[in-house]
């Protein structure tokens, strides 16, 4: 508050530091929102989110937060459609395997008791066979193969296994390695269809992963949208109480002290005279500070508005009289704008 103001007013020296540390309070809050406020407009410029501003901008919401992915659904399809084609491919190969007159001894589990084989299981980890295979293919209760690699994977175990515990003369280990040559021709065959089906559920991993991403980042930018409103009504709500405290500490302008405003608003240059009228104006909406001819009720005006004004006309004219001393006056120049500006100082 500058010294024309505080000899106006009846403001003592603690009311003064107390305004000052409200000020700062406010200032540093409204520092913070507006880094705040910064970071979710950075967020939302660098995305295609559709946003509608809400309360003079200060709040944004989302449009359709929870939207798929642009194709998604299409290419969600393919990629299923690929799967159950290598799948079709994949029972096809199996089936012509275990049709071959070598598979039967794969075809179930091996008779480790019947055969007396005591010792299968310390050289045999995982044992499996074909009928295993298939109930694990045919299972609907999630214990299923997840993927084509995993009953290959299966599959190739059935020979290795065979090959493993059996001499390599023995008639066991002779078929399950010809068996095995015969599968792994037929896998080579399907290999590329299965690498671009599984690139396929890869980017569709990733465009999932991608999505989540983007719709937590949505959720929280909109929240802290939200709390900054709350937060920017609180700033204005402190503000406006601050002023309500400033006015109170303010005597009324006197008679004479209207009659001597009055008198100097007409003394305006057009340009500071403008002015003046705006600040009238920022305190009533009804009066149009732009009109031709400006009829202004000095005694209608608000203590707030005319402390104001007084402060501000003072100034003002101190200023035009230093610029008036230093610069030489063109009377050819704005004739117009002084015409306008005489409008108005006939009708203040």
């Amino acid at each position: 508050m500058d010294g024309a103001a505080a000899s106006s007013t009846n403001v003592t020296k603690q009311d003064l530091n107390r305004y000052g540390y409200f000020v700062n309070e406010i200032l540093t809050k409204v520092h913070e929102l507006e880094n705040q406020v910064s970071e979710v407009e950075q967020f939302y410029n660098s995305t295609d989110v559709q946003v509608n501003s809400k309360d003079k901008g200060r709040e944004k919401h989302l449009a359709g937060t929870k939207k798929p992915l642009q194709g998604s659904s299409s290419r969600e399809s393919t990629v299923s459609e690929e799967m159950q084609e290598l799948m079709r491919q994949f029972s096809t190969m199996l089936h012509e395997i275990t049709q071959h007159k070598w598979a039967w001894p794969f075809m179930e589990p091996v008779d480790v008791e019947g055969l007396e084989l005591y010792d299968y299981y310390e050289v045999i980890d995982k044992p499996m066979d074909f009928s295993t295979i298939k109930r694990k293919m045919d299972a609907r209760d999630g214990s299923g193969y997840k993927n084509v690699r995993e009953i290959y994977s299966d599959v190739r175990l059935i020979f290795k296994n065979a090959m493993k515990y059996n001499d390599k003369k023995h008639e066991i280990h002779v078929m399950a390695k010809a068996l095995l040559e015969k599968f792994e021709k037929k896998w080579l065959q399907l290999l590329p269809k299965v690498d671009k089906a599984e690139r396929g559920i890869l980017k569709e991993k990733e465009a999932h992963v991608q999505l989540d991403t983007q719709l937590a980042q949505e959720a929280t930018y909109a929240n802290m949208a939200r709390e900054l409103n709350f937060a920017l009504c609180e700033v204005d709500m402190d503000l406006k109480n601050l002023k309500a405290m400033v006015i109170e500490k303010c005597r009324k302008l006197s008679s004479q002290e209207k009659v001597a405003l009055g008198a100097a608003l007409t003394k305006l240059s057009p340009e500071n005279l403008m002015k003046a009228l705006q600040i009238v104006s920022e305190n009533n909406p009804s009066f149009q500070s732009d009109a031709e001819v400006v009829n202004l009720d000095i005694d209608a005006q608000s203590d707030y508005t005319l402390w104001r004004l007084n402060i501000f006309v003072k100034s003002a004219l101190e200023s035009q009289g230093r610029t008036t001393k230093g610069t030489i006056v063109n009377h050819n120049d704005n004739i117009e704008d002084r015409r306008n500006n005489t409008k108005r100082r006939r009708a203040l």
